[in-house]
C-alpha cells in the first residue's frame, strides 16, 4: 500500500467494479439516438458477435446464441425448451446461487442437490451419478468461480443415463475445458451471465448458447411472451406486417439494445479482461503464500480459468473464525463477500427437501471457511498487496 498514506485513511476498496470504456459509452449513446432502445439491431449484433467469439465449427453445427435479460432467464428457457416439467428431477450443486435451482421449480420439477469436490469446489461427478433416479432428466453443472467443472465425466454420465446437460456458465467467460471454450462443449445448452460483477457486463443480461436449432427457436419465442414474431421483425419490415400470433404462454426475457450496446464492446475485451484477472490472481497467490489459508484451485494445464472470483479458504489451523476475519477486512476498508451460502442452508430448500449440513460435508466445510477477495480489472497490483497485507494482519 502507498507508504505515505496511513492504512486507516486509504479509500474503501470495493469487492467488485465494472470497467466501462468510451467505446461502450459511445455505443450506448448511439443506441439512444437511434430511437431503437428495446430488443433490435444491437441485440442481434451482440448475438452474432458472441457466436463468432465462441467460433466453434468442429461438429459442423452452427452455434445459436439467444440474448436474454439475465442468466436466470436463460437457464429457465433452456430447461423449458428441453421439456422439463412436473414429475422430473434435475441434479445440480448445493454450492451455487439460488437461481441455478429455482428455475427448475418454475417448471414444477424437483431439484436434487449434491455435494462438491473439495479440491475444485465444483459439482462432484460421483455424487451426481449416485443421485440419479428414474425421474432424473437433466444435470446442471456450475463452473464455480470461473473454473470449469469436470465436463468430460459429467457428459459421460449424461450419455450413459440418457440425460440432458445445461451448463450454468455464469462465471465462465472465457473459461476453457479440454482446450475448448465453455459454450462449445457437447452439452445441450450453456448459459452465461453479464451481471454487473461478471467478467463482462451489460448491467443485467445473459446469453443462451446451443447447437440445437429447435431449442434456440423455442427459446426465442418464449423469451418474448410466446409471440412468433418479435417487434424488430414487425417494425422493420418494408410491407405492413403488424400481425403476430401467441403460440405459447411465454415470458418477458428479452435483452434491450441499450444493454447489448455495452456487451458488443465488453465482449471485444473479454480475453484482455481475463488476462488482467489472471495476473491479479497470480499476485494474490504469491502474496498469500505461507499463510494458514487454502488458495483457489488453478485450471488444468493448457486450460483457462476465467477468474470471476478469488475464493480464499481459511485452513483448519487458522486461529480466527471466518465471520470475524471478514469483519477485520471490512474494518480495514477491504470489501469482500461469500460465495455462497449453500442452498441446503436456506429455509426454502432446506425445508422442502429435508436437507441437513451432514448431507453435504464438503460444501458445508468450505462455506464455513471461505470468503471472496476483491478481484476486478480496475484493481492494481498495489491494491492486491494492500489486501494481502490486511489479510496477513487479520490472521495474526
Amino acid at each position: 500500500m502507498p507508504a505515505d498514506i496511513p492504512a486507516d485513511r486509504l479509500p474503501f476498496l470495493p469487492f467488485a467494479l465494472p470497467e466501462i470504456g468510451d467505446d461502450e459509452i459511445n455505443e450506448v449513446v448511439d443506441t439512444l439516438k437511434s430511437g431503437w432502445v428495446t430488443t433490435g439491431p444491437k441485440a442481434r449484433r451482440f448475438e452474432g458477435d458472441f457466436a463468432a467469439f465462441l467460433g466453434d465449427a468442429t461438429r459442423g453445427e452452427a452455434l445459436h446464441c439467444v440474448a436474454v435479460n439475465s442468466a436466470t432467464a436463460g437457464l429457465h428457457l433452456a430447461l423449458e425448451a428441453l421439456g422439463i416439467g412436473p414429475g422430473d428431477e434435475v441434479i445440480t450443486t448445493t454450492h451455487t446461487f439460488t437461481a441455478t435451482a429455482e428455475v427448475v421449480r418454475y417448471l414444477g420439477a424437483d431439484v436434487k442437490l449434491v455435494d462438491i469436490d473439495p479440491a475444485t469446489l465444483n459439482i462432484d461427478p460421483a455424487a451426481v451419478e449416485a443421485a440419479i433416479t428414474p425421474r432424473t432428466k437433466a444435470i446442471m453443472p456450475v463452473h464455480y468461480a470461473g473454473l470449469a467443472a469436470d465436463m468430460p465425466a459429467l457428459l459421460s454420465i449424461a450419455r450413459k443415463h440418457g440425460l440432458k446437460v445445461v451448463e450454468d456458465a455464469a462465471h465462465a467467460l472465457p473459461t476453457t475445458c479440454g482446450g475448448k471454450l465453455v459454450g462449445t462443449l457437447d452439452s445441450d445448452a450453456t448459459v452465461f451471465s453479464f451481471y454487473a460483477n461478471k467478467t463482462i457486463t451489460t448491467g443485467e443480461g445473459g446469453m443462451l448458447v446451443t447447437r440445437d436449432a429447435e431449442l434456440a427457436k423455442r427459446a426465442r419465442v418464449m423469451r418474448l411472451h410466446g409471440m412468433n414474431r418479435d417487434a424488430f421483425d414487425r417494425f422493420t419490415a418494408t410491407v405492413p406486417s403488424w400481425y403476430y400470433e401467441v403460440v405459447a404462454p411465454g415470458f418477458k426475457y428479452n435483452l434491450t439494445d441499450i444493454a447489448a450496446a455495452l456487451g458488443i464492446h465488453q465482449l471485444k475485451r473479454a480475453i484482455a479482461f481475463q488476462a488482467q484477472r489472471e495476473e491479479l490472481a497470480a499476485a494474490y497467490d504469491a502474496a498469500l503464500a505461507g499463510l494458514p489459508v487454502i488458495l483457489p484451485p488453478r485450471a488444468a494445464p493448457g486450460d483457462r480459468h476465467a477468474w470471476h472470483l478469488y475464493v480464499l479458504r481459511l485452513a483448519d489451523g487458522a486461529r480466527i473464525e471466518r465471520d470475524r476475519f471478514i469483519e477485520r477486512l471490512f474494518d480495514a476498508g477491504i470489501g469482500c463477500s461469500v460465495h455462497y451460502i449453500p442452498l441446503h442452508l436456506h429455509p426454502y430448500w432446506r425445508d422442502r427437501y429435508a436437507l441437513t449440513p451432514a448431507m453435504f460435508p464438503h460444501s458445508q466445510h468450505a462455506y464455513e471457511r471461505m470468503l471472496s477477495l476483491p478481484l476486478y480489472t480496475r484493481m492494481t497490483v498495489d491494491d492486491v498487496q494492500r489486501v494481502a497485507e490486511t489479510v496477513r494482519s487479520a490472521l495474526r
